[in-house]
């Protein structure tokens, strides 16, 4: 059994789509432990514990970076099961960049997902950089978190086609249905033990 954490910094739709998987008994072997999120007014909170039964956390920065914070946060993870051994920890827009130490911490055991077809456009804004460049497909991109932003291995990507009078909202608009698709997909292989990382390609067993 995985015991799963997802951090948050606002609704949480991917959350959403990943704690829908586990109930519906889609994504197997999951439990999920805890929603921890950085902002207290974020609205994946309520969803989360009111949707889902599922306990929460707020783990404020207190002016914190790097280290001094996420170790307040793997603590909180850690306090509600999601180990380093047994645990999977998911960004659900997670509006922190997650340090060198955290990702040591949980190594190859934190997944993200990201608005594009990595490695085109990381960082943020994405589909704006989609639009402006005139690419005629983008997509989501399922990852492996490592020490760079938006650079680990590919886990699965889904695509979307760009169209001519696309912008930055509607782009957004259908590349997110599809990141609904892809993040659960993505928790089961995992959960499965489905996934191999070699070097920097994910094969999927």
């Amino acid at each position: 059994m995985i015991n799963l954490g997802i951090l948050i910094s606002g609704r949480g739709s991917n959350m959403d789509a990943i704690l829908a998987g586990v109930k519906s008994g889609i994504i197997p072997n999951v439990r999920p432990c805890v929603v921890v999120s950085n902002k207290p007014d974020a609205a994946g909170l309520d969803t989360a514990s009111k949707k889902y039964g599922v306990p929460t956390k707020v783990v404020l920065p207190d002016d914190l970076k790097g280290w001094d914070y996420d170790k307040k946060l793997a603590a909180a993870l850690e306090d509600s099961g999601v180990t380093p051994q047994d645990g999977l920890v998911c960004l659900a827009g997670f509006m922190r960049i997650i340090s060198p130490e955290f990702v040591r911490h949980y190594k190859m055991r934190i997944l993200n997902i990201h608005p594009a077809l990595l490695p085109s456009f990381p960082g943020l804004h994405a589909q704006r950089q989609a639009v402006d460049y005139g690419v005629k497909v983008s997509g989501c991109t399922v990852h492996f978190v490592d020490d760079g932003v938006d650079l680990g291995p590919v886990i699965l990507q889904k695509t979307v086609h760009v169209m001519d009078g696309d912008t930055e909202e509607t782009l957004a608009a259908r590349i997110l249905e599809k990141e609904h698709e892809a993040y659960p997909e993505a928790v089961k292989l995992f959960a499965q033990g489905r996934l191999k990382v070699e070097g920097r390609k994910v094969r999927i067993l």
